[in-house]
């Protein structure tokens, strides 16, 4: 069976503020809480994005629906946190990861954070999450999943660009590629599913 895979799509690009303080962004932020669309912030520059709908959406969900597939078979303790806001006035910023999780009970902020990536530009996500200190992040962007994990203590944190997941112990990544990827649902977690019974 040839298994067909998801479109991508021209990217749109965000806008962008610059020179805001974290009390002028809160109030934006108030004025600007729409369905369709997701601010960020980082040293003073407010991120708007348009949400691009059904493809980001289908792609988000299957990966989560793939990945806890995994948790729950590998024997995680996990808790999905999915968009949840994560802030620090401190540290200026405010960034919501498309899917995010505690990999094991009793974590303050997620492990991991997963974005999808439909549009171009914009903030630096990884230094955003860098000051949040989320240990690994995801992205996936036209087919590819690239992952990243934190390296370092104190100030001296930075992101390696990494071929296999140290917060997801053993899941294959390629495979888990090739099943975001199958258009349909359905299928796509049945050949998932299959390859983690094997």
């Amino acid at each position: 069976m040839t298994l067909a895979t998801i479109a991508t799509l021209p990217k749109e690009s965000p806008l962008l503020f610059e020179g805001l303080t974290w009390r002028e962004f809160k109030a934006v932020e108030q004025l600007l809480d729409r369905p369709g669309y997701r601010l960020s912030f980082l040293d003073g520059i407010l991120e708007i994005r348009r949400m691009p709908g059904e493809p980001h959406e289908t792609v988000k969900k299957r990966i989560a629906a793939l990945l806890e597939l995994y948790l729950l078979m590998a024997g995680f303790d996990f808790t999905p946190t999915g968009s949840m806001t994560l802030e620090n006035e401190g540290v200026a910023v405010k960034r919501e990861a498309d899917e995010s999780y505690k990999l094991a009970p009793g974590r303050v902020r997620p492990d991991l954070a997963i974005e999808v990536v439909f549009t171009s530009g914009g903030i630096n996500k990884l230094e955003a999450y860098k000051r949040l200190k989320i240990k690994e992040v995801w992205f996936w962007e036209d087919g590819v999943l690239e992952v990243y994990h934190l390296r370092g203590e104190g100030n001296t944190l930075e992101y390696e660009k990494i071929s296999s997941s140290e917060e997801v112990k053993g899941i294959d990544l390629d495979l888990l590629v090739r099943c975001i990827n199958i258009v349909n649902h359905v299928d796509a977690i049945k050949t998932f599913q299959q390859a983690l019974q094997k």
